[in-house]
């Protein structure tokens, strides 16, 4: 499309499981529709950038920020998407009926009744309301993403990946359909802000007050709108995505234990080895040689 800049796009094809993550960069706002003929369950996440969503099946139109999730199925898969920001990400998984079927249906009361819609073949979502990505499903999803398996094992990887962010999902929906103390979409909004601020400046990230100054709340309601939307304390958030992102060059690159420190935020290379060691119970000279030993450990 003539004003689209940019577009990374990867994808993995399992078994009746077809896994996507794209970013698209665009010159101005436009429409672009995405169609596919097969009977398709849609587990769907926003990431990153605010968009109008059209899901033509059911004639709902959603107008959406970055850091979402839903569930959606339909006959001949289609949606129209006007983007408001010049660049989007997104990641899905889209399960073909059958295959879907078998797995919800021995899921928790709403994944059963949303089974039970696909088995009639209705037109549906798991919910009208869609909820923020929390910081579990953010982690699976970085899992897939920079999958550090080779062939053999890729596949058996994504599929456990997989099979882990429709629980994420099904438990989230579960347990609340709206917030309880974030209830205006601004604030929502400029919650979603400060996600990506630290996102961004996460080997020097805001202060409090300065974070809170960045997107326009007070402190008090970034410190606990920002709990109850992603499931974790901002201090929880930035010492998580650093260990996420540590555990990755670690294990992925041939970089120092100095230069990661240093791109992670540290002060010096003994505080990462202090506070790596602290998160994965072991040091990062053990993880490096024996991968296996951290691998499994959050």
């Amino acid at each position: 499309m003539q004003h689209i800049q940019n577009r990374v796009s990867n994808r993995w094809e399992l078994k009746d499981i077809s896994i996507s993550h794209n970013i698209i960069d665009y010159e101005k706002s436009m429409n672009a529709v995405y169609k596919n003929s097969d009977d398709l369950v849609r587990l769907h996440f926003g990431l990153k950038g605010s968009y109008e969503f059209s899901y033509k099946p059911m004639d709902q139109h959603f107008n959406l920020q970055g850091h979402h999730n839903n569930i959606l199925f339909s006959h001949d898969f289609e949606i129209d998407v006007l983007n408001h920001s010049h660049q989007i990400e997104t990641f899905g998984i889209d399960f073909q009926k059958e295959a879907f079927i078998k797995i919800g249906q021995h899921g928790n009361e709403i994944l059963k009744t949303f089974t039970e819609k696909v088995i009639e073949s209705k037109n549906c979502l798991l919910s009208n309301v869609w909820l923020p990505n929390n910081f579990a499903m953010q982690q699976v999803i970085d899992e897939i993403i920079h999958c550090p398996f080779g062939e053999s094992l890729r596949n058996l990887f994504l599929l456990s990946k997989t099979m882990e962010l429709l629980v994420l999902q099904a438990q989230l929906y579960e347990a609340k359909s709206e917030t309880n103390f974030i209830t205006q979409s601004n604030d929502k909004k400029r919650l979603f802000e400060a996600k990506e601020l630290l996102n961004d400046r996460l080997s020097n990230p805001p202060t409090i007050i300065e974070l809170a100054k960045l997107i326009g709340l007070n402190e008090y309601k970034l410190k606990r709108g920002f709990k109850e939307i992603f499931g974790i304390t901002i201090f929880g958030y930035i010492h998580q995505r650093r260990m996420t992102l540590a555990k990755r060059l670690l294990l992925g690159t041939d970089k120092t234990s100095k230069e990661i420190a240093f791109e992670t935020g540290y002060s010096s290379p003994q505080h990462f080895s202090n506070a790596f060691k602290k998160n994965f119970g072991v040091s990062p000279k053990v993880a490096r040689k024996n991968p296996d030993s951290v691998s499994s450990v959050s």
